[in-house]
Parts: structure tokens; sequence; C-alpha cells
């Protein structure tokens, strides 16, 4: 007799891929949020610059052009949160805490051979020059990077020439880091000239002929922020919205030079009608200026490319009534009416109302005063209140973070179903063993009880 037992293996095999599986679902989502954030702006675009008038023609590529149809490479930027542009159309990079705005070239050409075409290549230029940049005669090899930076008080710097550039530098099919971009404007030529040989005689030729391009692009970077930070003069301790000092403050820009800060100082005069305050100025505010006249100073900062603002308000003096006003919001008038209620103002000028200063100590009743009327309900109150405070603190101790709820029902129900397997699986095998025992009993009686 032969038994046939069927096995659990398999299905146990596969709740086991089921679970790795969900345990490994979430790694590939991690790695394509990671590939999304990266971004990437091309700039540049490719015009013919005529032949020996120092790059200064733009003319298009026509189909007639040796350079008609391919790219000889790409300039792009990454490293920034976000991009936008002035009012002229030019790119704008903002870079906020963290940021390292970078200028890519990729060369995508072989350039002893363009666009597979054995008679085009970059030729090596020993008497070019750039008109735009005032760049004289000079030997720029093959290719001639040019970068100029004008900084943030207008003043451009010395254009910064990268000779033979294509050949020395760049690399086929790999992206070259061309620069590492501060805040400021960016002016980028890619100065090349094209040779085509018409005619070979036997290596020789003759009759080559020569067209200047030229790739050129503008680009600026600005901080994304729009934060001014205030510092004690005396103590050099940050001072935030809000903040009193006696010893005055200076402003610290963190370097983001294109945003607007206006200050505003308001003071307290006495007049016909008492205290009230008094615009005395309202200016534009200078990295690293200083501010110690008794006064409250607003802060305004404007960031043009965001249209974010931020303000900041800070107290230079001792004058209670304004300390108050700083610190809490109060007009000056309703500080006042808290003050004459009897409330006063503490060191870090919050109002401490009169019903929270200190009460003298109470005076010892005398014998014939009766101390306590009250009586206790020992059999159902007296403990009730002690009761409920410690069933609430039990509570709070017993109350599992919300977060753990979904690994706690995910774990119960993979218990369950494992269970219910090994149930479901004991239950055949019982019911085998019965089928067994009843063909074995059958095989008895069909051979007179022998087996």
């Amino acid at each position: 007799m032969r038994k046939v037992v069927q096995s659990s293996k398999p299905f146990f095999a596969l709740l086991f891929s089921v679970v790795i599986a969900m345990m490994a679902i979430s790694q590939p989502i991690a790695y394509a949020a990671e590939e999304s954030n990266e971004s990437k702006h091309y700039l540049g675009t490719v015009v013919n610059a005529g032949h020996d008038t120092g790059f200064s023609e733009n003319n298009a590529i026509s189909e007639n052009d040796p350079h008609f149809g391919w790219k000889l490479g790409e300039f792009y930027v990454n490293g920034y949160t976000r991009v936008t542009e002035d009012k002229n159309g030019t790119p704008v990079f903002l870079k906020t805490v963290g940021d390292t705005v970078t200028l890519w070239f990729k060369l995508e050409q072989d350039i002893t051979k363009l666009n597979g075409d054995e008679t085009l290549s970059i030729n090596d230029d020993a008497n070019g020059h750039d008109e735009y940049f005032g760049i004289e005669k000079t030997d720029m090899g093959r290719g001639t990077l040019i970068i100029r930076h004008t900084d943030y008080q207008n003043h451009a710097s010395d254009p910064v020439i990268y000779t033979d550039y294509l050949a020395a530098t760049a690399s086929q099919n790999a992206a070259v880091e061309v620069k590492l971009c501060e805040e400021g404007d960016y002016e980028v030529a890619l100065d090349y000239e094209l040779r085509k040989n018409n005619l070979d005689l036997f290596g020789w030729n003759p009759f080559p002929s020569y067209n200047d391009y030229r790739i050129f692009f503008r680009f600026s970077v600005r901080n994304g922020n729009c934060m001014v930070y205030p510092f004690d003069v005396v103590t050099g301790a940050e001072l935030t919205n809000s903040s009193i000092t006696e010893n005055g403050f200076y402003l610290d820009l963190a370097k983001s030079r294109y945003l607007n800060i206006d200050i505003k100082k308001e003071v307290r005069k006495d007049g016909a009608e008492g205290l009230t305050e008094d615009v005395r100025f309202n200016k534009p505010a200078k990295d690293g200026e200083k501010y110690t006249d008794e006064g409250i100073y607003t802060i305004t900062v404007s960031n043009q490319y965001t249209n974010q603002t931020t303000t900041k308000v800070i107290y230079v003096g001792t004058d209670d009534v304004l300390k108050a006003h700083v610190v809490t919001g109060l007009s000056i008038s309703d500080v006042e009416y808290q003050l004459s209620m009897g409330a006063t103002v503490a060191a870090d000028g919050t109002l401490i109302p009169a019903s929270e200063q200190s009460q003298p100590p109470a005076e010892p009743a005398s014998p014939n005063e009766e101390i306590d009327t009250t009586t206790k309900d020992e059999d159902n109150h007296s403990e009730q209140p002690n009761s409920e405070v410690s069933l609430s603190d039990d509570a709070s101790k017993n109350h599992m973070p919300a977060g753990m709820w979904l690994y706690a029902g995910g774990a119960t129900l993979l218990v369950a179903f494992i269970g219910s397997a090994i149930a479901i699986a004991q239950r055949k095998k019982k019911h085998r063993a019965k089928n067994i025992s009843r063909i074995d009993s059958a095989d008895k009686a069909d051979n007179g009880g022998d087996v």
C-alpha cells in the first residue's frame, strides 16, 4: 500500500517570498526619488561667427554649413534649488544652504573627426582673437573657453581664458567641471574654428576652408534665502525676532548681496497727548552697520527673485514699556494700561499681571475661628481624585505611539496567517491518517483479517 503525503513546504515558501518582497519594496522607491532630485539646466546655442572677425558675427547655421545637423557638446548647470529668469530672460539660479552651483561642459565629438567625417576637425587657431571680451590675437589652440564674472557692485573682473580647451581639458562623452559659481553674473563663450579638407592629394590638403563658431550665454547666481542676521555689538550673540539688547547690534548679510534690506527706527517722546511712537528714520541697511541709539528697530528683508519677505524687530534700550511692547506685541497704550493695573515687566520684557504678583503671607487664624468646615466622605469620594490621577497616569504609561499601531497590526495579521496555515496543515494530516486507517481496515477485512 503506497502512502501519499502532500507537503506544505510550497505554501510556506510562497508565504516567505511574499514577506521578503514586502520588506524590499521600499528600496527601489528610495533610489528613484534620489535620481529625480538631480536638476540640470542646459545653456547656450552655437552660431556661425564668420571667419577672422573676432567671433563677432551671429549667423544662423544653414544647410550648406559644415556644422549643420550636429552638436559639438553642451553646457549645463546643476547644484541649485530653483531656476528663474530676470527681466531680460537671463536664467537665475537660486541656491540655499548646502547647494553648490556648478557649470559643466560635455564634449560629444571626436575633435579630429567631427560628426564622423574624417575631413572635418577642430583647427588649431594660432592667431585668434575675441572682440566681445577684448582679447587680442593669441594662440587660442583647439577651442578657447572664456568666462567673465560681475559681482554685486557691478564690477566686471578680467575674463578668465582657457586656451586649447577642447584638446587639453574637455573629454569626449564625459562631463567636465568648468567652474564653481558663487553669487554674481556670468558671461561664458566657447570659441572654436573648423577646418574642412576639400581635396586630399596623397595626404596633402592644399585647399582647406575655415569657419569660426561660438557658443555664448549668460546666467546669474543668487542666494535663495531671505534672511539677515543681527548680532549684539558687545557679546556677539545672535539676536532673534523680538530680542532686547542694551548694547546695540550690527547686521550680517551672510554674503547675500542681492537682498533688499530696509531698517526703520522708532522712539518715544513726550508730547501734548502723552507718550507716542515717532518714526525717526527709514532707510536701506548696510552690511556690518551698527545701531546703538535707543529705539525700536524694524528690519525688513525682501528677495526679488523669490518674492519672500522677512521681518525682525529689535529693541535697543532699557525702557520697560518698550521692552514689553516689542516682546508681547501689545500697543504702548495697552502696556501702560497693564502697568497702571499693577502689572510689572520682567527682565526679558514679558508682562507679569498683578494677580500673579507674590502675595503677603496670610495671618494666622485665631483660636476661636473655625479652621475647617469641610468633612471628608471617606466611603465614596475621599480617594476618587487620586484614583482618577492614577488611572490617567497608568493610561499614559501604557499608551502606545501611533506609529507603532501599523507594525503591531501587521505583525498580528502575519502571526494569525501563519497560525491558520499550520492548523490547516494539521487537519489535513489527521484527515489523511483517518483515511489510511480505513483503508487498512478494509484490506484486513478483504484478506480475512490478515494483513
